[in-house]
């Protein structure tokens, strides 16, 4: 898989994950903390630091994973 396939994928899984927590927070109740973790990350992809980058590419490389019929951890 080329490196550009999977920041592409990456990006789109932190959009998606941006999207769902936005409205978690908005209809659910949550601690503080948590709502404080959430907004330092509703900022776009190539604004995240490179360790925060590597949990969405973590998760993409499961969707990767599935999507050639290897099994994923």
């Amino acid at each position: 898989m080329q490196n550009n396939t999977l920041e592409q994928l990456a990006e789109l899984e932190h959009n998606q994950w941006m999207q769902w927590s936005q409205e978690i927070a908005r209809t659910e109740k949550m601690s503080k903390d948590r709502l404080k973790r959430w907004k330092e990350l509703w900022k776009p992809y190539n604004e995240l630091t490179e360790e925060e980058k590597e949990h969405d590419r973590e998760w993409s490389r499961k969707v990767v994973a599935i999507m050639i019929g290897n099994k994923h951890e």
